[in-house]
């Protein structure tokens, strides 16, 4: 059965994943920003707009958000027309975004001052998995509370788990995106002997991607990488902002993390070569 959900912040990800929730028959309002999105929004997959995220929860029973970052989300969860302030007792706050640890927490015990329930659920997948309903989302908070939201956040899933107390989440997030920085780093450095050498990258491409060398980026960044092409896809600013979370963690829990350290600079190098917006599978161009 479809209920009342409020979805804060339609980028390019938050706006398909909104569409799944419409589509799989739950009543959605939405807030963004920039209000002409929530317009376009609005037309395309039905529901309605609000122009506070405040009054887009004040009716829902399930509030999801996914913005930029933790001073952006803090905005719209803690500030004077944020979404706490309009959500009712018991109402569950579900965040997609990924921030802080510490800002999950933050957020976990202002909920719960309030009467509110809530549970970080960063994702991965990227646009792509966004637009599929295939991205794979990673869950902080009480099980019980989780238990309640896995069947709704499955509109827009492959993958829904829960992983342990409020932070939970987006410390899992923050193990993914090391692990694909360290890939695409190797993947880069592959690919660039190989075009050095001469070699048909193509033909090299579909050799090793059937060996022990084959991943996600190389299957689907692999080609794209030796032809030249970065338009599209997860950007290296968001990227830098998600290592600049991973560094901060590890000076926390002293973690050492010298591979990620130096990855994160030389994805700065691809900033000042007027990357910021391009594909993280660009650090190639480092190398070219």
């Amino acid at each position: 059965m479809g209920i009342k959900v409020a979805f804060i912040g339609l980028g390019v990800m938050g706006y398909p994943m909104a569409g799944h929730l419409a589509k799989a028959g739950h009543e959605v309002t939405v807030y963004n920003r920039t209000a002409a999105k929530a317009a376009q929004w609005v037309a395309e997959y039905g529901g309605q707009s609000a122009p506070t995220p405040a009054l887009a929860a004040a009716q829902a029973d399930l509030v999801c958000c996914c913005v930029g970052n933790d001073e952006d989300l803090r905005a719209v969860s803690l500030g004077e027309n944020g979404a706490f302030a309009g959500m009712r007792s018991k109402t569950i706050w579900v965040d997609h975004t990924t921030a802080s640890a510490d800002i999950a927490r933050e957020l976990y015990a202002a909920a719960k001052e309030k009467g509110l329930l809530a549970i970080d659920a960063p994702v991965s997948g990227g646009q792509a998995g966004a637009v599929n309903g295939q991205l794979t989302v990673m869950c902080g908070g009480d099980a019980d509370v989780f238990d309640c939201v896995k069947p709704i956040i499955a509109a827009y899933s492959k993958a829904v788990t829960y992983m342990g107390d409020a932070g939970a989440g987006q410390l899992t997030k923050m193990v993914n995106q090391v692990a694909v920085a360290g890939v695409l780093q190797g993947l880069a450095e592959a690919l660039a002997f190989g075009q050095k050498a001469g070699l048909d990258m193509e033909k090299v491409l579909a050799v090793i991607s059937k060996g022990a060398a084959q991943s996600w980026q190389m299957d689907n960044r692999g080609t794209t990488m030796v032809q030249d092409k970065f338009d599209f896809g997860f950007a290296v600013d968001w990227m830098r902002k998600d290592l600049d979370l991973v560094l901060a963690e590890a000076r926390r829990n002293g973690a050492s993390m010298p591979s990620t350290a130096l990855i994160d600079q030389f994805y700065a190098d691809v900033q000042k070569m007027g990357g910021r917006r391009w594909d993280t599978s660009s650090l190639i161009k480092r190398l070219n």
